[in-house]
């Protein structure tokens, strides 16, 4: 190989090197979801197939009917959106992820203005997915997240998980970001995850962790 072959093709490595870190970027951005909540989940905006990176499924989006393509629209109000985890593509149709997100830019566990009422919301779409003795409701630390819209996981709980859990019981789920925010202050946690199940002697169970909850107590995959 002459000598000004072999610059061309170190060259070449090292740009494909830059652009499959470039992708890697984009692919990984921390507003994705924040993107899907302002762009794809109202159809009306003239350019809403091309400005929305994942249109909904009963769009006439080109590619919508993919999964990993698309957004399945679980339940919408004027304050939130319920809808299909891009977890459960390519899994069994009885394993179920999905997620609740304000409209409005809150970024996660540390936002002052995380509302209560989203408890609410995610555990009556929860129920109508999952059993209420093993569904979970999760929002992971901020230092355990890979996105920085507040979002609810909807998710299974491991058949091992309740001998694990330890929390504080409430009566309202609107007391949840409360109650959790109180027992942070007594362990003197400045970031924390929280989980939400139904207790087996009455109410809902407030369980707070320094890890990720989702994969430690949840079915978060189906693999």
């Amino acid at each position: 190989m002459s000598p000004i072959n072999s610059r061309s093709s170190k060259l070449l490595l090292v740009l494909l090197c830059l652009w499959n870190a470039s992708a890697l970027r984009a692919e990984s951005r921390r507003d994705f979801l924040l993107g899907v909540v302002n762009q794809c989940v109202q159809t009306n905006a003239s350019n809403y197939c091309s400005a929305c990176k994942l249109p909904r499924s009963d769009s006439m989006c080109d590619g919508h009917n993919a999964c990993t393509k698309s957004l399945e629209i679980w339940r919408q109000t004027e304050e939130f959106v319920a809808f299909r985890d891009i977890k459960m593509c390519s899994c069994p149709s009885d394993f179920i992820h999905g997620l609740v997100l304000p409209i409005k830019p809150i970024t996660g566990v540390e936002d002052p203005n995380r509302p209560d009422d989203i408890w609410v919301l995610a555990w009556e779409v929860g129920i109508l997915k999952i059993d209420p003795d093993q569904l979970a409701l999760i929002v992971n630390p901020k230092n355990h997240r890979s996105q920085d819209q507040l979002h609810v996981h909807l998710v299974r709980l491991k058949s091992d998980a309740r001998s694990a859990l330890y929390g504080s019981t409430v009566t309202n789920l609107d007391s949840v970001w409360q109650t959790a925010q109180r027992m942070a202050d007594e362990k003197r946690l400045k970031d924390y995850g929280v989980l939400v199940t139904v207790n087996p002697q009455g109410g809902y169970l407030v369980v707070i962790d320094e890890d990720s909850p989702e994969y430690k107590y949840s079915l978060a995959t189906c693999r």
